[in-house]
């Protein structure tokens, strides 16, 4: 019979059904568990530095806000105080003109107060202020800038203003108020009219606060000023103005109804007060957040409130920063420190592309320090080729320093042959001039000598003195040629510039007698003072007048005229001008230049204009010369004036165009 074959025998093990998960192993579920745990750790990593970097920046950027915010607040502070205070002293000088105390003296003299309203409107249009006046002790105004003037101020009775007050008191008004007759704000500043030690007025001056309005701009966010008793009195925003940031009690509101301050019979408060009043001084001035929704059309979300005491008016500066640009960064920023928390995680999957970048590092580093070598070599060598240079260029200037020093020699040297050239030119003149007073001395010494003889003591006395002063006409000829023809180096010194006019002409008498040349002088001696050598300055005049009286040779009519007057800017200007032919307009530029004359052959050598311009260039003047347009030509001579409080001039002081 034959056998079945066995049944299949059943394992323990079940089979893996097609398509099932397998079993996952413990190690599998650790290194699992590893991987999500690292996950979380990086995004509790990504979370955190995210938030930390959104507090960091919102602390520094508040930070920021704050300081910048600080600053424009000192700035717009300090420039309030410079626009509202920088007239404080006017009104106290008021007081100083006689008939201010003449008119509050003489209160019922009408010509006083005229000449007082004069003043005032000459005073104010000078200050750019608002309007000036003046109360007696009664408050009454009786003087204003804009007395009889449609709307003036004269007749007003003011004695309610709290500056008034404060004037009759002895003291200084400082005072914000809306104008009672025009409704136009202003800073009133007072101050005590003294006859005396009695108060009998008080000058009062009212400065517009427009340039503030306009100054706004410059702080870039809404701001505002409160006076002392919490009132907006200014603002950038239109609707903030005259609300208040306190309650009103009631004594406060009776007073603004006394001094009419406001002109208002109630004050709105301001959209913050609530929270603003609930701060000191101290918060305010560090800077305080608050929400500053509806506070402004562009505050919709937290603002900074900063402030700061603008003492002398005991006013209080408030500003409102929109912190949406801070929240923003701050955003921004926590987006880049997760972007930067992310990236730090990923450093651990290039850590064998790291280990390359340093090998690369390292091989730059020796590369680097080979090029290091060779350009600390290239420096040694460019300082070492630097030091030659400055060597020679040491060498260079010395030379030139030793070349100017000659030619600084040879100019003196020149300067002293054309003093003997002039001279020498003039000596016939100057002969003719002592021959006169020498056969007249001769004759009367003859007739003395008779008449003492025959005791005729009354002629000998009277020719004894015509002799004294013909030897004293004689000197006043050699005196001015013996310090003409001395060689001395330049000193200034202070400088009859009228003397040393006088003194030129006195050389050349004679040729302008011999060639019948009319003479205007119109520098008379002790006017103008100028600061030069009186010496050189006499050889530039002399070169002038005899190149003026050379110019006039061939025409008919010959009138020489000098003139020195100051010009009002430190200068003095001696003018010497001549009727001749003038001097061709394609010459003009070529007329300073050494050896270029426009006179004959033989007839001088072209060096006395530039002689005489680097003379006067060393006074720190101007020589310059033009054809006026009466004909002839005019040499125009700038020179450093004298002043009254100072021995020298000052040498960054420059002439003016001639």
């Amino acid at each position: 019979m034959a056998s079945t074959p066995p049944l299949a025998e059943t394992t323990d093990t079940p089979d893996l059904v097609a398509g099932s998960k397998p079993l996952l192993s413990i190690p599998d579920i650790l290194k699992r568990a590893r991987t999500m745990m690292q996950v979380g750790l990086a995004l509790v990593l990504l979370i955190l530095s995210g938030a930390l970097g959104f507090e960091l920046s919102q602390r520094q950027g508040m930070a920021a806000v704050q300081v910048n915010a600080g600053h424009r607040l000192e700035l717009f502070a300090s420039t309030v105080d410079s626009l509202l205070n920088r007239l404080e002293h006017v009104p106290a000088t008021i007081q100083l003109n006689k008939d201010v105390l003449a008119m509050l003296r003489d209160a019922g003299e009408p010509g006083h107060a005229k000449v007082v309203n004069g003043y005032l409107k000459e005073l104010n249009s000078h200050l750019g202020s608002m309007v000036v006046y003046i109360l007696n002790e009664r408050g009454t105004v009786v003087a204003a800038s804009n007395g009889g003037e449609p709307g003036g101020f004269v007749g007003e009775d003011l004695a309610f203003r709290p500056y008034f007050l404060d004037g009759l008191s002895g003291k200084v008004g400082r005072h914000f108020a809306i104008g009672n007759t025009q409704g136009v704000p202003g800073y009133y500043l007072s101050n005590p009219i003294r006859d005396g030690q009695r108060v009998v007025g008080v000058a009062v001056i009212k400065i517009s606060l427009e340039p503030i309005e306009q100054a706004w701009s410059m702080l870039g966010v809404p701001a505002l000023i409160a006076d002392e008793n919490r009132v907006v009195i200014l603002s950038s925003q239109a609707d903030w103005r005259y609300t208040t940031l306190a309650e009103q009690t009631v004594e406060q509101r009776v007073d603004w109804q006394l001094t009419q301050r406001y002109n208002l019979k109630t004050l709105p408060r301001f959209p913050l007060s609530a929270r603003l009043s609930d701060l000191d001084s101290d918060q305010l001035s560090q800077g305080v957040v608050l929400n500053g929704a509806g506070l402004a059309p562009h505050l919709n979300a937290d603002v900074l409130v900063q402030s700061m005491a603008i003492d002398k008016m005991h006013w209080q500066l408030l500003i409102f920063t929109d912190l949406a640009a801070v929240r923003k960064q701050a955003v921004l920023v926590s987006l880049l420190s997760c972007v930067a928390a992310g990236f730090v995680l990923l450093l651990g999957v290039v850590v064998n592309q790291r280990r390359r970048i340093l090998a690369q590092k390292l091989e730059s580093k020796r590369v680097l320090e080979q090029a290091n070598a060779e350009l600390e070599n290239k420096v040694t060598r460019r300082t070492k080729a630097l030091t030659d240079t400055n060597q020679r260029l040491r060498q260079e200037v010395s030379e030139r320093v030793q070349a100017e020093r000659t030619l600084r020699a040879a100019q003196d040297e020149l300067v002293q042959a054309a003093k003997m050239a002039v001279l020498g030119q003039l000596a016939t003149g100057i002969t003719h001039e002592l021959a006169q007073p020498l056969s007249a001395i001769r004759t009367l010494s003859g007739n003395t000598s008779e008449f003492l003889k025959r005791g005729i003591l009354g002629t000998v006395e009277s020719n004894l003195g015509i002799i004294s002063r013909l030897a004293d006409q004689m000197g006043g000829i050699i005196h001015p040629l013996k310090g003409f023809a001395r060689k001395a180096p330049a000193s200034p010194a202070v400088t009859d510039v009228g003397q040393a006019v006088n003194n030129a002409l006195l050389l050349f008498n004679s040729r302008i007698q011999s060639e019948q040349v009319t003479l205007i002088n119109h520098c008379p001696e002790g006017h103008t003072l100028a600061w030069c050598d009186p010496n050189r300055l006499e050889q530039v005049i002399v070169n002038l007048i005899g190149n003026a009286l050379d110019a006039m040779r061939e025409v008919p009519l010959k009138s020489l005229s000098l003139s020195a007057l100051p010009t009002g800017d430190g200068w003095i200007r001696l003018t010497v001008s001549d009727t001749g032919s003038g001097i061709p307009e394609h010459l003009l530029p070529r007329l300073f230049e050494p050896f270029f004359t426009t006179k004959p052959v033989g007839i001088g050598l072209g060096l006395g204009l530039s002689i005489s311009q680097d003379i006067v260039r060393e006074f720190h003047g101007q020589l310059s010369a033009e054809n006026p347009p009466e004909g002839g030509a005019r040499f125009v001579l700038l020179l450093p004036e004298k002043s009254a409080h100072d021995d020298t001039p000052d040498p960054a002081h420059r002439p003016p165009s001639a």
